[in-house]
């Protein structure tokens, strides 16, 4: 790091945004420095909460997905199935093979079209220079089209396997309401292989890019099951050792409030911990199909790493393993009788939780059924509820950092910007 001369350093700073561009949602950025010290620094939602777990409370258990999946239109099949997840573990219904790995399939199609969202549309600007993606069109036309064809790609998927790309129609409690079409399951093979050439697009494009240099070390939380890259249900596990079942997720998030802000935040073994792709990345790196494992390093990004900055990178690196997964995924679909896709169950009272890596990291639905199969409780622990505090405390720092290199008041905004944008926040998600 190059420190500039003290006076350059002790100088007074100020930021104040309201509100912060290119992501999900309202929220502001504000910073305080004053002689160089930080005296504050906070990532604020401001976006009016919307009490989902009351509107599904005495919902019968099999239409809680389809309203809860309504929570997000970018994660909506993440939602529906952490809350079918749920449900299935307290009534105690175990879905046919055939259905989960339709699930999984689904979930690899919403990570896809929404890393690609992040990615080429929101994130890229950050990189040329530009206010928003549409300079790009213009002076990067091969880079747009490539994300618009890796989307494509994942609202397809999504679409063959959950009944339509935003709030799915044939995830249910139990399983599957129609299997996926055989025909168009070969389709969506071929589209993967055509479209395997728009991710070393992308790889080319961001291997080109300055990432800045900064780390602050934290906590990474993350599910994993011990077999396969992490996705639905499993242990939940951190950097800094801890391991819990999924059904003691309070234990993991211990949310609390700030009265700046209308999402909560949480904590696990330090002051704030991360959820998301680099969560994922650095827990279950030996889990990544190889061609991933070749991209990770072609970017020289290794678990353990701690810089927010990265976690771009990560999701690149997932959309590789996502697209070779997937494929195999389709072919192990299109070997079988693709006719048991729903368990007949009786409702029951029980409580469970169901968690799943949802594209911005761990999900978790907590439901409580009656003997009717009625909801009588639910909890919701949203992504970017588990950044927000981790977030904030990155802002604090990287100020910090940049004053100490002598950077000027717009260079430290964009920073400033950039950090959060890296943490792909779902705002409208994070205040259920």
């Amino acid at each position: 790091m190059h420190l500039k001369d003290s006076a350059t350093m002790k100088r007074d700073y100020s930021l104040d945004i309201r509100h912060l561009t290119r992501v999900e949602g309202h929220a502001n950025i504000s910073i305080t420095v004053k002689d160089g010290k930080l005296l504050d620094a906070r990532w604020a939602i401001v976006e009016t909460p919307r009490f989902f777990e009351v509107m599904v409370k005495g919902m019968s258990a099999e239409r809680v997905p389809f309203l809860t999946s309504r929570i997000c239109g970018i994660c909506s099949i993440s939602h529906a199935l952490a809350s079918i997840r749920a449900l299935e573990r307290a009534m105690k219904i175990e879905p046919p093979v055939v259905a989960e790995k339709t699930r999984l399939l689904a979930m690899h199609g919403e990570t896809l079209q929404s890393h690609a969202l992040h990615l080429f549309f929101l994130v890229a600007p950050d990189f040329t220079g530009t206010a928003s993606v549409l300079p790009l069109i213009t002076s990067h036309p091969d880079l747009i089209k490539a994300g618009l064809r890796i989307k494509e790609l994942g609202n397809e998927i999504s679409t063959v396997s959950a009944g339509r790309c935003t709030h799915p129609v044939s995830l249910v409690v139990g399983g599957l309401s129609k299997a996926p079409d055989k025909q168009q399951l070969l389709q969506l093979r071929t589209m993967i292989q055509e479209s395997k050439p728009a991710l070393d697009t992308a790889c080319s494009f961001f291997r080109t890019l300055k990432i800045p240099e900064f780390k602050r070390e934290t906590e990474f939380i993350s599910l994993s099951n011990g077999s396969s890259y992490p996705s639905i249900g499993g242990s939940i596990i951190s950097t800094d050792g801890v391991k819990q079942d999924e059904n003691e997720y309070l234990l993991m998030t211990n949310e609390y409030s700030r009265d700046f802000s209308t999402s909560k935040f949480t904590r696990l073994s330090r002051e704030s911990s991360v959820a998301g792709a680099l969560a994922r990345f650095n827990n279950n790196y030996d889990r990544l199909h190889p061609k991933a494992k070749e991209v990770a390093a072609s970017f020289d990004l290794q678990a353990v790493c701690h810089n927010p900055f990265m976690n771009n990178i990560a999701q690149l690196i997932e959309c590789i393993h996502i697209l070779e997964d997937a494929g195999e995924m389709i072919d192990s679909l299109l070997d079988m009788e693709l006719r048991e896709i729903r368990t007949p169950y009786s409702p029951k009272a029980g409580s469970a939780t169901g968690a799943v890596e949802a594209p911005r990291g761990i999900l978790y639905h907590h439901m409580e059924t009656s003997d009717e199969g009625k909801v009588v409780r639910a909890d919701c622990i949203i992504p970017t509820t588990q950044n927000n505090a981790n977030i904030g405390y990155d802002l604090g720092a990287i100020a910090e950092q940049a004053l100490q290199e002598g950077k000027n008041d717009k260079e430290i905004e964009k920073l400033c910007e950039m950090v959060v944008r890296s943490y792909d926040p779902c705002i409208s998600c994070s205040v259920h």
